[in-house]
């Protein structure tokens, strides 16, 4: 489906806030968040294509508030008016029986404002019919395994207060990885809203070179501290760390953030380490579970110091902050890392003698009060001698800090910056990813 022919969902969107209005008792107050996509998924497996389909979904998130209470339904939005409307009435009595059971919740946030967006990105994706030769004509050869998916993404919010939004975007991700007899394997993502030939293709071609490189013997290293690269993929995984139990204002007011002695300002992190939230790229929505706007920059860490948490609406009740349009989780949802110096060239050379690593995996918190994270390394990661691949790696497992990482030991980031999607898939396809840099790092810690 083209995104142009979404018109009657949205139709039937504002037709059920028009209705809801109506209906609604003049004490109570609603929220309404639509979540709804057309997409295309194939899977691949050596190369061949094992299940492929195309999904039509959507569902709508119904919350009643009233007397400082709320609770919410969900059922599904089909852009048929008569079978929408009729789940959705059947969900507003049930939650008007429910909530004279429930306690009062005394930070309970009502909708407010009149804000109102509408946002529409048209892509140039793949036909349905082009995608599978377009993937597998570089890797018949190979053992390459992956999903595709793509095709339009909507998310729209609307409230008793009269706040509306709607945005709707055309989006690809392939998720994929490139497998030797031995079991090593290259992985990569590849994703947006234009399909780029000549990208994919470089892409591909560079897999390629690191397949070759795995097919040497692996190279077991004793446990200690290396200097490191860490390509993007492997910081944005470092990254999204900060979104479970760091940047969230009410984490840091509960003792629970990694962030904490930043925020005491008792520690700093290197100068040459920046992020914040840019929202610019139109890759998800800037508007929350309460309809508020976020702004389209937000900067997190300026230079090593903590300049900004994320903090709902509900937070700053608690605790008496300004809200700046957060997430109910407070967590990242458009994080970009500013680059820094070493150009791609100069990535081998400026490492000269340690790890190159790829990718993560099974990242988490060690000791959160210290900010240490723990993982592994996976794909793709090898040894490197005198700015030279000397040969892969066995799998290591990390204990480092990011006061370490992030801090004295940051060497440098790159000058390219490259885009991470989120190719989660679990209950609807997720949108965004993290824009980032690689990175090299003095003496990071492996313990095993």
């Amino acid at each position: 489906m083209k995104i142009e022919e979404l018109s009657a969902l949205e139709v039937s969107f504002n037709q059920l806030i028009e209705t809801l209005l109506i209906k609604k008792a003049e004490n109570e107050e609603f929220t309404v968040k639509l979540s709804s996509e057309r997409s295309q998924f194939t899977r691949l497996n050596r190369a061949k294509v094992r299940q492929t389909g195309y999904v039509a979904d959507g569902w709508i998130e119904l919350t009643l508030m009233k007397d400082q209470r709320s609770s919410f339904r969900l059922f599904p939005f089909t852009g048929n008016w008569d079978r929408d409307w009729e789940l959705a009435y059947i969900a507003l009595q049930e939650l008007r029986d429910e909530l004279v059971l429930l306690p009062i919740d005394a930070y309970l946030v009502l909708p407010s404002g009149n804000n109102t967006s509408r946002e529409i990105h048209s892509g140039n994706l793949l036909p349905e019919e082009a995608v599978v030769p377009n993937l597998l004509e570089l890797v018949a050869e190979l053992d390459f395994t992956g999903i595709y998916a793509g095709g339009v993404v909507v998310k729209a919010y609307g409230d008793s207060s009269g706040q509306k939004h709607w945005f709707a975007t055309d989006t690809f991700t392939l998720d994929y990885s490139l497998f030797i007899t031995s079991g090593q394997a290259v992985k990569g993502t590849f994703a947006g809203s234009d399909w780029d030939k000549t990208a994919y293709i470089a892409k591909i071609n560079e897999a390629k070179k690191q397949l070759e490189l795995l097919s040497r013997p692996a190279k077991e290293l004793p446990r200690g501290q290396y200097k490191t690269y860490f390509a993007p993929a492997a910081v944005a995984d470092l990254l999204m760390m900060l979104s479970w139990g760091s940047v969230s204002e009410a984490d840091i007011q509960q003792g629970n953030s990694a962030l904490a002695a930043l925020w005491r300002q008792e520690k700093q992190l290197s100068p040459k380490f920046s992020f914040k939230e840019n929202f610019q790229r139109g890759l998800v929505p800037r508007f929350n579970e309460l309809g508020e706007i976020a702004a389209l920059e937000l900067p997190v860490i300026e230079k090593g110091y903590l300049v900004n948490t994320l903090v709902n609406s509900r937070t700053a009740k608690e605790y008496g902050k300004i809200a700046n349009g957060a997430n109910g989780s407070e967590t990242l949802r458009a994080p970009e890392v500013s680059p820094g110096s070493i150009v791609f060239d100069r990535i081998l050379p400026s490492l000269d003698t340690g790890l190159y690593v790829s990718n993560l995996h099974y990242l988490n918190w060690s000791d959160r009060q210290t900010g240490r994270i723990t993982g592994m390394t996976r794909y793709a990661c090898f040894w490197v001698e005198n700015g030279e691949i000397i040969a892969p790696i066995e799998n290591l497992r990390f204990d480092e800090s990011l006061y370490r990482f992030w801090g004295e030991n940051l060497i440098d980031l790159t000058t390219f910056q490259e885009f991470i999607p989120e190719v989660g898939t679990y209950e609807s396809r997720q949108l965004g990813g993290s824009l980032v840099p690689g990175m090299l790092v003095e003496d990071f810690t492996y313990t095993l």
